[in-house]
């Protein structure tokens, strides 16, 4: 632990031109007897804090003995704070924090970044995102009830190796006991998470490291002809942006876009149903008769009493 704080106060008073020993005692919640000692340990080890006096006295760093900020350019800090406080933010990550201050005394009085994100941090997300990263760190199994893709809601027991961020959603990918292979599992599917006592001994290798999977056979792509009204417009180029657009001049838009033969049927009838009567499928009439059969299932549902 004192090891860990005396790296951190170095990287503090990099990042500082004078801190107080009040200060410091506070951030790391120690006696300023303490931090005096610390300090004599950091000069001994060869760092030129240089102690200054009066009011606003403290402690520093030797100018000339700070990082040379030429290292990395302005560019490249930026971005990896920016990155870093997103990461820090959804994790509630203390050592993410600890290395944005080492980048930012590189970082110097540079403007901030153009660069902003906010990777999924929705707070129902961060407990479970942080009980998976601990069970990954600690190589503890994990249990959790899970809806699969046939809509089945199953008991998995897993050894974490990796959290993945894609398309705007959460995955967990490790070890599946029941299914004994790798398996994917999207965070959002999950119910009844907990962590085991049970540790496992494997060293498994993450997604990048397994052999790829054999490339899919091209399936038959067909064309999707859509048009929008100027009331859902921005719903729709939201979710269908990968389309080729033609705006008409009474605010109406004509989306195209191809897709394979099992898309029809899959995840672009809730996507077209979602904007309701803002959406017509002129293209391809076996698109408009599955909707036609959906529609007409949802209002017997309705029309039952």
């Amino acid at each position: 632990m004192k090891l860990e704080r005396l790296i951190s106060m170095v990287y503090m008073l990099l990042n500082n031109e004078i801190l107080s020993a009040s200060e410091l005692a506070d951030k790391y919640g120690v006696s300023q007897r303490t931090i005096y000692r610390d300090i004599e340990t950091i000069c001994a080890a060869g760092i030129p804090v240089v102690s200054y006096q009066g009011a606003n006295g403290g402690y520093g760093i030797m100018e000339e003995y700070k990082m040379d900020r030429s290292l990395l350019g302005s560019y490249d800090v930026g971005s990896l704070v920016t990155l870093l406080q997103s990461m820090s933010s959804v994790f509630q990550d203390e050592r993410a924090s600890e290395t944005i201050r080492r980048l930012q005394t590189i970082q110097g009085g540079q403007k901030s970044s153009s660069l902003n994100m906010d990777i999924g941090s929705r707070p129902f997300y961060r407990k479970s995102l942080q009980l998976l990263r601990d069970a990954i760190n600690e190589r503890k199994v994990i249990r959790f009830l899970y809806v699969n893709a046939k809509n089945e809601r199953l008991e998995r027991e897993v050894e974490p190796v990796q959290l993945l961020y894609r398309y705007d959603a959460w995955y967990l990918f490790g070890y599946c006991r029941e299914r004994e292979d790798y398996r994917e599992f999207r965070l959002s599917r999950m119910t009844d998470l907990k962590a085991l006592g049970l540790h496992f001994t494997a060293n498994h290798k993450t997604r990048e490291e397994l052999p790829r999977p054999e490339a899919m056979p091209d399936r038959k792509t067909i064309t999707v002809v859509l048009r929008i009204s100027a009331s859902s417009l921005a719903r729709a180029l939201d979710q269908l942006h990968i389309a080729e657009k033609q705006f008409h001049e009474d605010g109406r838009a004509t989306l195209r876009f191809e897709v394979d033969e099992r898309s029809l049927t899959n995840w672009l009838p809730a996507i077209i149903l979602s904007l309701g009567e803002d959406a017509e499928v002129l293209e391809p009439p076996a698109l408009r008769e599955h909707l036609t059969a959906k529609l007409t299932s949802m209002l017997a549902v309705y029309s039952k009493r």
